[in-house]
Formats: structure tokens, sequence, C-alpha cells
């Protein structure tokens, strides 16, 4: 295997460490990207990787798009990113999640942990029985903090308005055509805020239950999973897993629109030009789905309640539009766009 600074990923991250508890059964990587801003921030995610390597590139990138996000949301935090290797056939333990905060804890606060794809709320309180460099607790109600897919959910749907109006002149989701993939904790609540305000969806997910059950909730209609890339719609919503976007599915996308949840959406720098070439507006991944990131960052920092959570979710739509509006203005990408607005914020412009 390369050492890791030779990844494609890795972009002068300042930390990369490999954990291993031979007791728990705990293999995991934590990668902090910077903390010019502040301690790390991000969540650590419990997954099934066929090689190894690949855990390492899913932190690297994850990492980097948490500074990216965090910079872009006013946050005073870093960017972090955990990832627990879930072997074929392994539980999720109390002991596994305890050897994962002792690894949090050993750096020290330079990384900051949360949920993320794999892990809940309830694991976090397993994880913060080891150390207090944790977030996403359960907490009382109109406190910032617990579960960030609501608040991820809330972003992600103000920022698919704001698509909309970029790119459709339209100020209501009102018959417009998304096809959403992915309908767990955050593409969910998205389909339930769109159906509400009379948006015609398409839903797709790999749990096929879960989409029928949500189709017939909410009227829409159903996709299979491998086929929503490919359906006419007016906005595609991304809201699972990323790299998505690449040559060949950019190529036969059918929407003006793309803006959801999901991290990391282009699978390569140069996905971001397709996509522009194309004449569809693109809601940068890390900018649309911050929510989910303040709602967690304010309950560490201690600094708000749900009121003011939501308050700065709100602030997402105009980012965009910013981001939109210099990429009219100079013909550069949306993602190119971001990214440096981004680096500049985090000392690397």
């Amino acid at each position: 295997m390369s050492a890791v600074w030779d990844f494609a990923d890795f972009d002068d991250h300042e930390h990369v460490h490999m954990f291993r508890d031979r007791a728990s059964g705990l293999t995991a990587v934590i990668a902090v990207h910077s903390t010019h801003l502040g301690p790390g921030a991000g969540g650590v995610r419990y997954w099934h990787y066929p090689q190894r390597a690949a855990a390492i590139t899913d932190a690297l990138r994850l990492s980097r798009g948490m500074s990216y996000k965090n910079a872009m949301a006013g946050l005073p935090m870093g960017g972090g990113k955990g990832v627990i290797l879930a072997d074929e056939g392994q539980a999720k333990t109390p002991e596994l999640l305890a050897a994962f905060g002792r690894a949090v804890d050993s750096l020290g606060g330079a990384y900051v942990t949360a949920e993320d794809v794999g892990i809940t709320d309830a694991d976090m309180v397993e994880i913060a029985k080891q150390t207090k460099h944790v977030s996403g607790l359960p907490v009382a109600s109109g406190e910032a903090g617990g579960d960030p897919g609501p608040f991820t959910a809330l972003g992600v749907y103000l920022g698919i308005k704001a698509a909309i109006r970029e790119g459709l002149g339209a100020d209501s989701a009102k018959d417009v055509r998304v096809a959403i993939q992915g309908v767990g904790s955050v593409g969910g609540g998205v389909a339930r805020r769109l159906a509400a305000e009379g948006a015609k969806l398409t839903l797709a997910d790999v749990n096929l239950a879960r989409a029928k059950a949500l189709a017939e909730e909410l009227g829409a209609e159903l996709a299979d999973s491998a086929a929503i890339m490919e359906v006419e719609a007016d906005v595609l919503s991304p809201n699972a897993l990323g790299a998505i976007l690449t040559e060949a599915s950019i190529a036969k996308l059918k929407v003006q629109i793309v803006a959801g949840g999901a991290n990391n959406q282009l699978a390569t720098a140069l996905d971001g030009q397709r996509i522009h070439d194309r004449g569809i507006v693109y809601a940068p991944d890390y900018v649309i789905n911050a929510g989910g990131i303040i709602n967690v960052a304010l309950e560490y920092l201690g600094q708000g309640s749900q009121e003011e959570v939501e308050s700065r979710i709100r602030l997402i739509p105009g980012r965009l539009a910013e981001i939109w509006t210099e990429s009219k203005a100079s013909g550069t990408p949306a993602s190119v766009v971001a990214d440096r607005m981004a680096q500049k914020l985090i000392g690397r412009g």
C-alpha cells in the first residue's frame, strides 16, 4: 500500500491516524485536514469497505470536505472525519465504540467527532463515555444538538428552493419535479418538506422497502436506485453516498438542477466542469448540507439554542446565491468558486 501522503486525495492533511484495538475488533481511520479555524470537526461513519485503502480515501476526502463545510458555514471549527471499518458479520458493540472514543481522546481535542452514516445518537453516548471531544448527543427539547439529520434536511430543502429560484425562476417547489436518491434521515426529511409544498417526487433508495413506504405516504413515484440518476425531472437531489456525478452519469442527466445532501458528489474535480458545461445549476454539497454540522458544532461550543441553529441554517441559500452569481460572472464552475472561497477562509487561498 502507498504511504498516506501518496494517496490522490491527500491534501496537506495535518494528521492522519490509523487505529487498531484487537480486544474490541476496532479498525479505524481519523483524518484531520485543517485546524486553521479550530478543532477538526466531523462525524464518524461505520461502513464496510471491500478494500481498506478505500476507507483511507474516504476519510481524506470527507475531512477535506468538512474543512470547507465548516468554513463556509462560518463556524470556528476545522475539518476532520472518522471512519470505523465494519467487517462483514462484525457487530457494532459498546466495546468497539468505547475503543473509538479512546482513539478520539488520544488526539487531545484536535478532532471532535459526531454522528454520520451507520452511527446513532445512542452510539455517540457510548463514545462520550471515553472522551469529551464529541457532539451530537441527546439534548433537551429546544437546545442545539442531538440527531443532525433533520437539521441537514432543513438546509438541503432550503438550498433546493434557492436552486429552483436560480434555475427555474420559481419561488415555490409546487409542481417542480424532484428525483431524490436516498430517503434516509436526510433524504426522507427533504422529501416530506418538498411534498408538503406540492412538489412532484420520484424516490429511490437501496432499501427498497423504505423507499416504497415513503412513496406511498407522500403519493410519490418510485424508481430503481440505479435508474434514479436518469429520471427526467427538474431537480436531482442526491442524498446517499458520494462520487455519483461522473463523466458517464453527468452525460445522462435529464435535469436542470443538482442539489442534495450527499457528501463528495463529484467523483473528480473535472466533473464540476462537466456539470457546468451542461448548464446545470449545481449546489456544492458542503455548502447545502451544512445544517447538521451547524447543529452539533453549536452544541459542542455551547453557543446556541435550536432557534439559533435554524437561524444560521437559513443563511445557506444566500451563500449558494453568492456562489452562483460569481460562477455566472466569471464563467467558472460553481464547484471551483466554492472551493476557492473555502480555501481562502482556511488560509490556503
